[in-house]
């Protein structure tokens, strides 16, 4: 009798469980909206069939306890598969919410750095030192983190001003000054000059300052992301862990989709591209100047999204931002992913990580490391730049395909906690949830095109930096056709059917000008517009015409010259 108790204890808690998980599966797939409307009735009366099936079969034979034993395991099997299924689902509902949560802030770090071996291990030990800051790059900034400083320990030392960040760094190393304040968004630009490669070996941090600024980056909504094309940019920053972190944009790619026609198009944008620069809501920023496209990422994405808008004439709807972290996690949480390597494009060993294997001629499957490094890749390219391009495209391409593939289900776990801090959206759950819809529905076979800009190198002064840097000047042709192949899509049309630019009419806008005088651009007209910002006299750095004074691709001074219309050495920035 006591046997019989338990195993009817057991047969009716088996039964709960059972409701309980298939319950908490309904609403999570109802809440997380992802199922089309013609398949969320026969899901939901499949897992009411199984759940109706097992109980029947309970009651029909409760005498039997051969098939109530076994009717009991298969209860506890379902209540485990439902409930994990609906932990999933819950996973999934959050980690959405967690990548389209709007940010309205940017996060600013500012550090107080000195050489790693220097007596300096508070804020107490700056009394009477030198501190050496920019006078007017990343201004609002030096101030802020100066009122921390004095905030946190009020003390008295000598600040010594620079206008260009490679001086700063310089006086450092030379022990001019004892210590520096320096933008954590700019300590790439630091460490990729020969000299100064070790800077973040050689130095230490002291003291930072964290604050936020506003940001004001809205999504240009269409009405319908699975009807509607849309234009989306991808800005890829130059650094890992928060993605949210100010930083270079190294990365800036429009991605434009047409569901109707199930076509992208990817449009890249080389790094260097100068370009008139649109602050967005940056302070302390040149706006309208001409500088590095990259360089537009230290402003925040609201900034970098505008200056392509109006270097291509066209609307940006949505925007992705990602980091080298987001490249490694989601590659790795995929479990690799697969590129072919046209022939003659062979790397044995990657310059950006010489430690990794390369790859062959073929298919390669690449890990999240070897997947980044590829991507980063241009040295081992005669075509540099262009070809770098053409690579982030691949690895782009790549992720979506194994995304969108079968395979997804058994590195889902993984894919979600990448997922959780890899990138940010201004697409929003529903737009996303909507996507996932059409793409369970459909299952259309999406065409890829792919289209760069491209232009010549030059050095040319750039307000960012203080000084000139190692920049591509467009060619105002590509530009044109860039956006002509972006409209053809939105048009419904193939863009790889559009080889020539349309005529157009000259736009007041200047980007859309002729800009054949960038080499004519040597900062003189920054200055009479934002005499505030420098001293004409002291940002100079004279560039040699030989080649006895080193220049890195970010124009500072350290590494071996080059050639005015090549890009840099290896040995310069990355």
């Amino acid at each position: 009798m006591e046997r019989f108790k338990q195993q009817k204890f057991w047969n009716h808690l088996s039964t709960i469980l059972m409701l309980g998980g298939a319950a908490w599966c309904c609403y999570q797939l109802y809440t997380l909206n992802v199922l089309p409307a013609n398949l969320q009735i026969p899901v939901y009366s499949i897992i009411a069939l199984l759940c109706l099936i097992v109980i029947l079969v309970k009651i029909e034979f409760k005498h039997s306890k051969k098939i109530t034993s076994g009717m009991m395991v298969v209860s506890f099997i379902l209540a485990c598969c439902l409930s994990l299924a609906g932990y999933y689902l819950y996973r999934t509902d959050g980690t959405l919410a967690a990548i389209t949560a709007i940010k309205n802030t940017n996060d600013n770090n500012i550090s107080l750095i000195v050489m790693k071996d220097s007596s300096i291990n508070s804020l107490e030990d700056l009394v009477g030192k030198k501190v050496g800051l920019l006078k007017n790059i990343d201004k609002g900034g030096t101030e802020k983190a100066l009122e921390q400083i004095q905030k946190e320990m009020p003390v008295e030392f000598e600040q010594v001003g620079f206008d260009s960040v490679p001086q700063e760094a310089m006086t450092l190393y030379s022990g001019e000054v004892d210590a520096i304040i320096l933008n954590e968004a700019y300590r790439t630009n630091v460490i990729e000059l020969e000299d100064y490669a070790d800077f973040s070996e050689k130095t230490r941090v002291v003291f930072q300052a964290h604050f936020k600024t506003d940001a004001t980056n809205e999504a240009l909504a269409v009405s319908d992301v699975t009807t509607k094309p849309y234009n989306i940019l991808i800005s890829g920053n130059d650094t890992y862990g928060d993605v949210g972190e100010l930083s270079r944009s190294d990365v800036n790619m429009v991605v434009t989709v047409n569901p109707m026609t199930s076509t992208v198009l990817l449009t890249s944008i080389p790094r260097d591209s100068y370009v008139p620069v649109d602050c967005g809501d940056a302070y302390a920023c040149a706006e309208g100047q001409l500088d590095k496209i990259t360089h537009t990422g230290i402003n925040g994405i609201t900034s970098t999204k505008r200056t392509v808008e109006k270097l291509l004439n066209i609307d940006i709807n949505y925007t992705f931002r990602v980091n080298f972290s987001s490249v490694t996690n989601i590659v790795d949480s995929l479990g690799g992913i697969d590129i072919e390597v046209p022939e003659g494009q062979a790397v044995e060993t990657f310059y950006a990580d010489s430690t990794l294997e390369g790859v062959t001629e073929g298919w390669n499957h690449l890990n999240g490391e070897r997947a980044l490094s590829f991507a980063r890749e241009r040295y081992a390219y005669i075509d540099g730049d262009n070809q770098r391009v053409r690579n982030q495209q691949m690895v782009l391409k790549a992720i979506f395909d194994k995304a969108t593939s079968p395979e997804i289900i058994v590195n889902y776990t993984s894919l979600l906690n990448a997922l959780e801090s890899a990138f940010d959206t201004t697409l929003s759950q529903d737009e996303i949830t909507s996507f996932i819809k059409y793409q369970i529905q459909a299952m259309p076979g999406w065409k890829f095109e792919t289209y760069q800009v491209s232009g010549e190198g030059s050095t040319l002064f750039c307000p960012s930096l203080g000084q000139a840097a190692y920049v591509t000047v467009l060619d105002q042709n590509t530009v044109a056709l860039a956006h002509d192949k972006i409209q053809a899509v939105l048009d419904g049309k193939d863009a790889d059917e559009v080889t020539e630019p349309q005529p157009q009419e000259m736009d007041t806008n200047p980007s859309q000008q002729d800009l054949s005088g960038y080499g004519d651009y040597d900062g003189a007209s920054y200055y009479e517009e934002y005499p505030a910002y420098y001293d004409e006299s002291q940002w100079e750095v004279p560039i040699s015409d030989d080649s006895d004074m080193e220049m890195s691709e970010s124009g500072e001074p350290g590494l071996e010259a080059e050639p005015v219309l090549e890009e840099p050495s290896p040995d310069s920035e990355g």
